[in-house]
């Protein structure tokens, strides 16, 4: 893996030679003197000793030799194996105080990492990293081979997974156990059964119990629904104890879900029994959860349909019976003429023959007024009704049987009130309306249009509440609530319960959470700093003004605001030239190379490990398969086709790999660990500095519809999912997330800047108008990145006043300024918008989860005072970007590089037109990790090309800054996606070395690199 340069501050803290070192060496020669020196340097920041030559960096070995005054070539003479070693070894133990590794040592290092690491890790890659501090501590060498610290990784692992299992198992009763043996027993129909891959049907022809609780959910429809019940009551047959995963940390009850899931039933039999019911049970503790959040996704949903589809029947009914009447103004006239001319003659003889078309245009006008206004939604409401009463009631009714509503405010007990009477009066037969004796429960959703359906008069006049009109209502008002989380439902895990959002120790670390977010204490310092700054920017603007050629405010009816597009940039000149001698030099290369040129070079594929935590595949067949299915998933063709190729492996050996190895998991870390090493690989003098900012935005790509993912998108005019993306302004992709068509894209943005795990640190994000939420902005501005997204309808954007009471402090501005940000609100609220943003920072809930408390049907007051520093922080971004044409092409060319990053998605996913052909989310979302590797495959691997081509002083100087300005590695002229797979692992790029030998890892291990040179 490639390993970043070691700078000067690394060399002096790391590299040095103490006063007592420098004794230790004073009676040394030549290669002994200077081995001996970086192999001391090397054990004091590692803990053990290298295991050659090829473990220690260039630029440490050329620091240590100057203080040692022997030339760094002499370290090539110096033995690694021998006499003269290992009495330099005893040195530096005795020196340092360690001793080595005895086998008493070795079993109390697996007691340990059992108890305290293993039983909160399972991934041995991980678990590998603590051993060595543990060592360290303990003075004690670490295990002198990789072999056998794996050993002692792997020991612990079984160690505190017998452990933990025992523990679980003991907690769960005896019949619950029997039940689980039960369910294990009867899928035997499932061993060739993908997960998730199961039909629907039930009886006999249907499948397995476990088959069907590992189903995902189909489309929104009642069937769904009904199958989603019949899954949560079959977990919930099963008996298992509340709280039986509260001391297991969430990762350890992840992983075991994920081996259940994968593994067939057969598998799971043989496993010991406390293995197996705990390996079922995480299963269904999770599935639980799963099924309930699909349950109330399926409620709104479903609430949401009834409305919209009375909606469109009623207005295809009025639009087919309606014919619009035009010049009634003319027709009135002609009336009152001729009713004025004979007053005697009746309505037939006299007023039809007035008007043109006779009695049907009168007939047609009176249809007009009666479909306008109440009427219309009188209409609607009584074909939502029967909608309801009809089809979707049965199913609505069931929910309440099984998902238990609360709420923690107050104001929205009784709709939580109508719910249990709905619920008590669900068998009631056809009565029309509730007793007369019943409390029945009032919320502001029966108001509006609803109060004259909601209420009818009986037969006796009494004011009588109409039964199934309640229900709708009831079911409307809960839809609206569920959605911002004021009412949260029992057991679910997105809709649980908002306060477990939050960070729970957040006042015992309050200190630490503010530090960590760069805010200070008092309230009123981060408002007197907000403040100052809204009150300088509002100034600069106002004091340039009359500079800005290409800025006019004004009082419009169009909007006070009018800016000037920017000047076109110079066109780069000399682009084509240099794709064009790539492409000379390595010809025309197939995709699958590109990425097997990245994997060899970055070993991205080490940390891949079997999801079951076994695994019998070697090295080389596991990356050449890994290899193949990410191509397959990112291609879009599939494994079945790509399986046809020329590399020996078969479609059920490829999909055994990507069952049991490839989890998103470890996708995102192979993605990841590409990143990183384009970022180490990068070039200064010819990329520049390493960038802060990214740019993000969502693309449309169509996927099949039998799930309650997929959505109808109205702009794109298609059913589909988003998929949202991060890019460096070096084309790199350093995040995706896949996102249904509803999904707050602000919520995705911040996903993404927070939580994309490569080495970047994001400071900045340039967005579409998507992002120029006021809540948005108010979040970013607590997380500490900048906002830059591009404004739409500028014209009518509004700046806010610092403070009150200055209505001339700035001329200049007058027609675009508002009123003044609401301070005092902020200060009230400033603890709690800390809350929330450390809730997002600590990652306890999803962005999405927390900004969805924050939309305008929430009556939470931390929203109000997060819209204020929206507003505060959008009037700072916005006067910037009115006075700065730098920043305005800025934000341009970052969006622009999003472009062309989904050109190059278009050319690398070909496959089935660009349709994702699945319904299962965990297969819609490896497509989406597996396109992201095939394109940073690609700019890894052309950024090497680039800067081989580029690193000849004659192609060098003809960069011009156009060029410079304009040059990207993400070019695919060069690369051909297409055609039969064929995968060599033998044959190589031929690419100058991009590091120095001796990358580090995490474990404080020194790998030898794949190949130093191609």
């Amino acid at each position: 893996m490639a390993r970043t340069p070691l700078d000067l501050d690394d060399l002096v803290e790391h590299w040095t030679l103490l006063k007592d070192e420098q004794g230790l060496v004073s009676g040394k020669r030549g290669a002994t003197r200077l081995g001996f020196a970086v192999v001391l340097k090397f054990y004091t920041q590692y803990g053990r000793f290298p295991r050659g030559r090829f473990e220690l960096p260039g630029e440490a070995v050329e620091f240590v030799a100057r203080q040692v005054q022997v030339p760094a070539a002499e370290l090539d003479a110096y033995e690694w194996s021998g006499r003269t070693v290992e009495y330099h070894r005893a040195q530096i133990r005795g020196h340092l105080g360690f001793r080595e590794c005895s086998v008493s040592d070795a079993d109390k290092l697996t007691a340990w990492l059992a108890e305290h690491v293993a039983c909160k890790e399972r991934r041995p890659g991980q678990v590998r990293v603590e051993p060595l501090a543990r060592c360290r501590t303990e003075c004690i060498e670490p295990p002198p081979t990789p072999g056998r610290c794996d050993r002692i990784v792997g020991a612990a692992l079984r160690v505190a997974e017998e452990s933990l299992t025992a523990r679980i198992s003991a907690r769960i009763t005896a019949e619950s156990i029997e039940r689980i043996v039960a369910l294990v027993a009867g899928g035997d129909q499932e061993d060739d059964v993908e997960p998730g891959d199961a039909g629907t049907g039930e009886g006999e022809d249907g499948p397995p119990v476990l088959g069907k609780i590992k189903e995902a959910p189909g489309n929104v429809s009642l069937e769904t629904m009904l199958t989603e019940i019949d899954k949560l009551l079959a977990v919930r047959a099963i008996g298992l104890p509340p709280g039986l995963f509260t001391d297991v940390a969430p990762k350890v009850v992840a992983g075991w879900r994920a081996r259940a899931a994968v593994e067939s039933p057969s598998h799971l039999r043989t496993h010991p029994l406390p293995l197996r019911v705990t390996l079922v049970a995480a299963l269904l503790h999770e599935r639980e959860r799963e099924i309930t959040d699909t349950l109330v996704e399926l409620l709104i949903s479903t609430v949401h349909r009834i409305g919209a589809r009375a909606e469109k029947k009623v207005t295809e009914q009025l639009v087919n019976a309606f014919k619009k009447v035009s010049g009634k103004e003319n027709i009135l006239f002609k009336l009152a003429e001729a009713s004025i001319g004979e007053p005697e003659g009746t309505v037939r003889e006299v007023v039809y023959p007035a008007v043109s078309g006779g009695e049907q245009t009168l007939r047609e006008l009176v249809h007009e007024f009666k479909t306008r206004g109440p009427v219309y939604r009188r209409t609607v409401q009584t074909t939502l009704k029967a909608s309801y009463t009809n089809h979707y009631r049965r199913g609505l009714i069931r929910l309440l049987d099984v998902l238990e509503f609360r709420s923690s405010n107050h104001m929205h007990q009784p709709v939580i009130e109508a719910l249990a009477l709905v619920a008590r009066y669900a068998a009631a037969g056809n009565t029309t309306y509730y007793p007369l004796g019943e409390t029945v429960p009032v919320h502001k959703a029966m108001g509006g249009d609803w109060a004259e359906v909601v209420h009818r008069t009986d037969k006796r006049g009494r004011r009588r509440v109409v039964r199934m009109v309640y229900e709708v209502v009831a079911f409307q008002a809960l839809r609206d609530q569920l959605k911002c989380k004021e009412i949260w439902v029992v057991g679910a895990d997105k809709w649980r319960n908002p306060d477990e959002d939050l960070p729970q120790d957040f006042a015992e670390r309050r200190e630490e959470n503010y530090r960590e977010l760069r805010k200070p204490l008092d309230a009123a310092v981060f408002v007197d700093e907000l403040r100052e700054q809204v009150t300088t920017e509002l100034t600069l603007l106002n004091d340039r003004m009359p500079k800005l050629s290409w800025l006019d405010i004004a009082e419009r009816k169009s909007g006070a605001i009018r800016l000037t597009p920017a000047e076109v940039q110079p066109e780069p000149r000399n682009l084509r030239r240099i794709k064009n001698e790539v492409q000379r030099r390595w010809g025309v290369v197939p995709l699958i190379d590109m990425l097997k040129e990245a994997v060899l070079r970055t070993g991205c594929l080490n940390a891949v490990t079997s999801v079951s935590g076994g695994g019998s595949l070697s090295a080389e067949v596991l990356a050449e398969r890994l290899l193949l299915v990410i191509y397959a998933y990112g291609t879009n063709t599939g494994i079945k086709a790509v399986a046809s190729g020329g590399h020996g492996h078969t479609e059920d050996e490829l999909r055994y790999v990507r069952r049991r190895y490839l989890s998103a998991e470890a996708a995102r870390a192979v993605a990841v660990n590409i990143a990183n090493a384009t970022f180490a690989a990068r070039s200064t003098d010819l990329w520049g500095q390493g960038s802060t900012a990214v740019a993000s935005d969502s693309t449309h790509v169509r996927a099949y519809d039998q799930n309650l993912f997929t959505e109808w998108h109205s702009r794109y005019g298609g059913r589909g999912v988003l998929i949202y993306w991060h890019v460096e302004k070096k084309s790199l992709a350093i995040h995706s997330q896949l996102i249904n068509c509803t999904a707050s894209e602000v919520a995705a943005m911040v996903e993404g800047a927070m939580r994309h795990g490569t080495t970047m640190d994001v400071e900045a994000n340039y967005t579409d108008s998507h992002g120029q939420s006021e809540i948005g902005f108010g979040i970013t501005r607590l997380l500490n990145f900048d906002l830059l997204p591009r404004i739409k309808r500028i014209n009518k954007v509004k700046l806010y006043r610092p403070v009150a009471g200055e209505p001339d402090a700035y001329p200049q501005l007058t027609p675009a300024l508002t009123r003044p940000i609401r301070w005092e609100l902020i200060a009230q609220q400033y603890d709690q918008m800390i809350k929330y943003a450390t809730a997002i920072r600590t990652r306890t809930a999803s962005t999405e989860a927390i900004l969805r408390r924050f939309t305008r049907n929430a009556s939470h007051p931390t929203y109000a005072a997060m819209l204020e520093v929206g507003r505060a922080q959008k009037t700072i971004f916005v006067a910037r970007y009115l006075r700065l044409r730098d920043l305005q092409r800025e934000i341009e060319e970052g969006l622009n590089v999003m472009e062309s990053s989904n050109g190059a998605n278009s050319v690398i996913a070909y496959g089935k037109g660009g349709e994702i052909a699945s319904n299962r989310r965990d297969e819609q979302e490896m497509f989406v990790l597996c396109l992201r590797i095939l394109q940073s495959a690609l700019v890894y691997v052309n950024t090497l090309m680039l800067q081989d081509v580029l690193g000849e002083p004659e192609w060098a100087d003809l960069l011009t800054p156009a060029d410079r300005r304009g040059l990207t590695p993400l070019f695919w002229s060069h690369v051909r996606p297409y055609g039969e797979v064929k995968l060599d692992m033998g044959s190589r790029l031929d690419l100058a070395a991009s590091t120095v030998p001796g990358p580090r890892v995490a474990d404080g291990r020194a790998t030898r690199p794949t190949v130093e040179t191609a």
